[in-house]
């Protein structure tokens, strides 16, 4: 075939129609997200919890997991408490799973700083919290068998047992 054949005023036109709605989708889908985005900033101005870009229950997962990765074990706490609220026993015995993972760590990081008894009760409160965590995993759903080793042994050494006078 020759390119005068191709470009024939038929083969444009059907071009230019492709092109146009190529075009009006990329704008509508652009102009969507500016309104959400409109709409997310107000929410945000009026103190509003915003209702936009909510995500699924993996997505919220994943995100909690990657801010533990970076180290920001409060936060993570927060964001696994709020997924602990809901999803089935699976993600549930994950949740408690990664949980006990962080206070297990920050009880680490904690009870290497100082020898007071304030650091000391902080970090037995935290290696509490772990056992919990993992037991509650265990109880939801006891193929995390990794729960139970680390709630059972290793545990046991970091938790403070009363003193015989």
């Amino acid at each position: 075939m020759k390119i005068n054949q191709l470009l024939n005023v038929k083969n444009i036109t059907i071009l230019m129609y492709i092109s146009a709605a190529c075009f009006l989708y990329i704008l509508s889908s652009s102009s969507i997200e500016l309104f959400q985005i409109k709409k997310f900033n107000e929410g945000l101005n009026k103190g509003d919890a915003p209702e936009y870009f909510v995500q699924g229950y993996e997505a919220r997962f994943s995100s909690a997991f990657q801010i533990v990765k970076k180290g920001y074990f409060k936060e993570a706490t927060i964001l696994f408490n709020n997924l602990a609220k809901e999803g089935t026993d699976d993600q549930k015995s994950a949740v408690y799973y990664n949980l006990g993972n962080i206070y297990f760590k920050r009880g680490l990081l904690i009870k290497g700083t100082s020898n007071s008894s304030a650091v000391r009760d902080e970090a037995e409160y935290l290696f509490q919290q772990a056992k919990k965590a993992y037991k509650q995993s265990l109880a939801l759903n006891n193929k995390y068998s990794a729960s139970s080793l680390t709630a059972e042994l290793l545990l046991v050494p970091f938790i403070r047992r009363p003193r015989l006078k």
